[in-house]
């Protein structure tokens, strides 16, 4: 007799949340395996224990399974968590530990995906099927409109295909009535994407009837894509070629194999390491142990000195007590005689105090004349310390006027040196004019001229030069003035332009920040919407670290063909960026390269984002001039703008 299914309402109806449904769907699944819940009617026939109020009660084993898997990967708000992953437990349990009636004596999980394989065929991966002939009404707007992604893959489930999501793809005109589905990565994923495509095969829907040209086509045809599908040049071709790949079997087996020789290779290495480390624990534990029966025997020979020191100071304290005692009651008798002595000074004492009643007034007037004195010389200190204080100021701007004073004295003997050796030129000049003039030569009166004439040339020359020395220190300050003005300015603009967006000619670009775009894009063909973004969001992170590491430099040094200094480059042999090309694709590459290549053109020794004034139509650094044109371009069009309002 079959025992009676027990009823799950009786639980507590408070839903969970999406953090705990792991953990929840791990409970249902134990309970399943002790036998809490009755899943086996009779020989054929199963019932789902978490539905207890529908109205089909028995199924078929594959019957529900596809409704365990449909309602616990569903993703309407309908269900609740708890529901969901009750339903996972269910299809987890099935699977692992129910064996199918009327099948093999193997369970479903352990059929090979791999029968009846071509390995050498090229199969769009991860593995897509592709539907089309979808019906499509015409909106208002004029655009196709169809079915949702969401309720194909529902309808899909319930045919017992494991669809993880379905995408409808739609192009200028709407809805195209194609769609493609995508099945899980692994060999299960691409026996139930066969298995899709033969059952669609099976009722004359395949890929060879919709590429007949006899009849009117009915209905949806279904396939797994394939090579001709990846290179075609239709919106399926254009989806496939953004989202997927072209791999064959004997790549992925032999991808995987690597993987699995790398996994055996590393977990070899780190138990020779562990058992290294072990080997060398023994050894310590050895000589711990052995430095510790030495400490134990020094233990107790301490203990046992410490034990007879202990009695002997026992006996010492009892000799110190009876001293104590003994004195104790020779300072008694002496404490007695010294009261009795106090009694009569008291006496003594009170006869003094009309005495001294006199002399305390005068010592309050003397105080009072002390506090009026402490005032005077707080007061004086007070000037005292801005005197000191003034004194410092004077001290410093006399220090600083001397520094000045010497450097303009430094100044001032440097020019002198030129003008002495300048001078010391004119006057060799002139004795040599004036052993010409002695000489009395007529041959050198002409010579004498020329000299002449070029001592007046070589004045005329040292005037221009100081003129000239005068005007370059004057363009000098002032291009140094412009400079500075152009830069702040540059900040302004910078700071001005950050709130408008980037699609704009001229804008503000981060140097250096990481894209997130490509990590997303790498993370949905892997995981699910939510989870996708999750991971995409800490390899993000793990990246922006890598990349203000200043220990991490994947550049090289190469000398271009007609140049003649060396080039940095981005080097292709760096580990790091060659398993991030090799595991997350191109566009993740792209990324990271063009962030540090930014980061060592801009910032290099910081290491951190800086922003730049940037041309987004010529993808270069942008000129004051450019962003200046740019706002007057904004500002008139906001002013024609409220002149039209």
């Amino acid at each position: 007799m079959v025992p009676p299914r027990m009823d799950i309402s009786s639980e507590d109806d408070s839903d969970i949340s999406e953090s705990e449904m792991e953990e929840y769907e791990d409970k249902s699944y134990e309970k399943l395996k002790n036998g809490k819940y009755n899943i086996k009617v009779s020989e054929e026939k199963y019932t789902c224990p978490y539905c207890p109020k529908r109205k089909k009660q028995d199924y078929l084993y594959k019957d529900l399974l596809q409704h365990a898997s449909g309602v616990g990967n569903s993703n309407s708000d309908k269900r609740s968590i708890r529901e969901k992953a009750n339903h996972l437990a269910l299809a987890k349990y099935l699977e692992k530990d129910l064996v199918a009636v009327g099948s093999s004596s193997k369970p479903v999980a352990e059929e090979d995906p791999l029968s009846g394989c071509d390995h050498d065929e090229k199969i769009v991966w991860p593995w897509t099927g592709v539907v089309v002939n979808i019906p499509t009404q015409r909106s208002e707007d004029g655009r196709s409109v169809g079915e949702s992604g969401s309720k194909l893959r529902d309808e899909l489930i319930r045919r017992g295909f494991n669809a993880i999501r379905v995408h409808p793809l739609w192009n200028y005109r709407g809805h195209s009535g194609t769609a493609v589905v995508e099945f899980r990565k692994d060999w299960p994923g691409l026996h139930n994407a066969l298995s899709f495509e033969k059952a669609y095969e099976a009722d004359h829907h395949g890929k060879k009837d919709w590429a007949a040209n006899n009849d009117v086509k009915c209905g949806l045809y279904a396939w797994v894509a394939r090579a001709d599908d990846y290179k075609s040049s239709s919106i399926i071709g254009e989806h496939l070629r953004k989202t997927s790949d072209l791999k064959t079997i004997s790549d992925l087996m032999e991808e995987e194999a690597r993987k699995q020789d790398r996994l055996v290779s590393n977990l070899t290495n780190i138990i020779e390491t562990k058992n290294k480390h072990i080997k060398e624990m023994e050894e310590r534990c050895s000589e711990t142990s052995k430095s510790l029966e030495v400490l134990m025997e020094e233990k107790d020979n301490l203990l046992q000195a410490y034990n007879e020191e202990i009695k002997k100071i026992q006996l010492s304290a009892r000799e110190h007590f009876q001293r104590i005692f003994n004195d104790h009651e020779k300072l008694k008798s002496q404490l007695e005689s010294h009261q009795k002595d106090l009694e009569s000074r008291g006496v003594e004492l009170e006869k003094r105090e009309a005495l001294n009643e006199s002399e305390r007034k005068k010592l309050a007037e003397e105080l009072e004349q002390n506090a009026v004195q402490n005032g005077a010389l707080q007061l004086a200190a007070l000037e005292q310390k801005k005197a000191d204080e003034n004194v410092m100021k004077l001290a410093e701007d006399q220090k600083r006027q001397k520094e000045e004073l010497h450097n303009r004295i430094i100044q001032l003997e440097k020019q002198l040196d030129q003008k002495q050796a300048l001078e010391l030129e004119i006057e060799q000049l002139r004795g040599s004019l004036n052993v010409i003039r002695h000489m009395g030569d007529e041959d050198d009166i002409e010579v004498l001229k020329k000299m002449e004439a070029s001592l007046k040339e070589l004045r005329e020359k040292e005037g221009e030069l100081e003129d000239l020395e005068a005007l370059n220190q004057t363009l000098i300050v002032r291009e140094r003035k412009s400079n500075d003005e152009l830069q702040e300015a540059r900040k302004e603009m910078i700071n001005g332009l950050k709130e408008i967006s980037s699609r704009a000619h001229i804008g503000v670009k981060r140097m250096g920040e990481l894209d997130s775009k490509p990590f997303l894009e790498a993370m949905k063909r892997r995981y699910n919407e939510d989870l996708a973004e999750e991971r995409a969001s800490e390899l993000c992170s793990l990246w922006e670290e890598f990349l203000k590491d200043p220990d991490w430099h994947p550049f090289k040094r190469i000398k271009l063909e007609g140049d003649e200094e060396y080039q940095e480059v981005i080097n292709d042999d760096d580990e790091k960026l060659r398993d991030l090309k090799y595991e997350l694709g191109n566009e993740v590459y792209k990324a990271v390269t063009s962030a540090i290549k930014e980061i060592n053109e801009y910032n290099p020794s910081g290491r951190y984002i800086i922003s730049e004034l940037w041309n987004y139509g010529e993808g270069r650094k942008a000129t004051l001039q450019e962003g200046v044109i740019f706002l007057l371009k904004l500002w008139n069009n906001a002013k024609r703008k409220r002149g039209m309002i």
